[in-house]
């Protein structure tokens, strides 16, 4: 280098030169665990090659094992963390998780609103751990008016969905994934994304189906034989990837495909920090091999074994089936 060059400038130029990740918001709660919320998400919005712009919408109290409470954020304080960074940077893709109170689900939707044509993943987690039924169905209310008409996929669990999506199912059946797309669409959904999915056992194994859906047909997806494991964090992981990889223009059944293997492999190499359930690993493809290999070569990820997710704390897992 000319010692008689600027470093600072020499630094811009190469910072201009090489081409920027796309640039994903995600809103979702605090997450001291890691697993899930902001924090789950910025790890695997990285891992993915994307960059994170991680808005908090809540405080949520819990440990690897379960949520305990949450403490809300003032819907104002909520949109002036978007709002500052929007200013600032272009995005190309919204993650929207657990948003804490209607009031913050309203704020969230009028940001989402000036942005008509950046991709939406939005994720649905169990929301059992609200005890209080006028916070729950409220949040629940507000989230089908107000999230779902801005919503390119919802990602959810099966049972999960089929609470938010159709209370009133009474067939003895379980709502199939088109059924479940039929009722987003009635609220402005264009896919859904259901996972977990039981389907009839074969010769004594089980079998969980994770399926993209729209209300004409089921699209693709991915059938895994069941396990049991428990993980904590799989939706959020699965929506953030989906995210991230629509932000960098995957086409979307090819981005489903690609998220739900990243997200097999983040539960395959998953770990336990605590008493609690098993955390993904979404740089998995980063841990140096088991096995004695070239030095300084990285094994292969795996890419055989496969534990399905969806719900915050899933308590079944999978294997893929080829």
């Amino acid at each position: 280098m000319n010692p008689d060059s600027n470093p600072a400038a020499v630094s811009d130029e190469a910072a201009q030169e090489a081409p920027a990740p796309a640039c994903v918001m995600s809103f979702n709660a605090a997450d001291a665990s890691g697993a899930g919320g902001v924090a789950g998400d910025v790890a695997t919005i990285a891992a993915m090659g994307a960059h994170a712009l991680p808005v908090t919408t809540a405080i949520l109290m819990r440990d690897t094992a379960e949520i305990f409470d949450q403490h809300e954020l003032d819907a104002e304080v909520v949109t002036e963390q978007a709002r500052s960074i929007l200013e600032d940077v272009t995005i190309s893709a919204w993650k929207v998780g657990f948003l804490g109170s209607a009031e913050v689900v309203a704020a969230v939707a009028e940001v989402l609103s000036d942005y008509p044509d950046v991709p939406l993943v939005a994720y649905m987690p169990s929301l059992s751990w609200i005890e209080e039924e006028d916070k729950r169905e409220p949040y629940l209310d507000a989230f089908r008016e107000l999230i779902l008409p801005a919503t390119e996929v919802l990602v959810g669990g099966h049972q999960t969905l089929a609470d938010f999506l159709l209370p009133d199912w009474d067939s003895e059946r379980p709502p199939s994934a088109r059924e479940l797309a039929v009722a987003a669409a009635e609220h402005g959904a264009r896919f859904v994304l259901v996972t977990g999915v039981h389907l009839q056992s074969r010769g004594g194994e089980q079998y969980l189906d994770n399926v993209l859906a729209s209300p004409q047909a089921a699209l693709t997806g991915e059938k895994f034989e069941r396990f049991d494991t428990a993980f904590v964090g799989a939706g959020d992981t699965l929506a953030a990837a989906l995210a991230s990889l629509l932000a960098a223009g995957t086409e979307l059944q090819a981005a489903v495909g690609e998220a739900l293997a990243f997200l097999d492999q983040s539960l395959d190499a998953g770990f336990r920090p605590g008493m609690g359930n098993v955390v993904p690993d979404r740089f998995f493809w980063a841990l140096p091999p088991e096995e004695e290999g070239a030095e300084g070569q990285l094994m292969e990820p795996p890419i055989e074994t496969t534990p399905a997710g969806g719900n915050d704390n899933n308590k079944g897992g999978s294997r893929r089936v080829h």
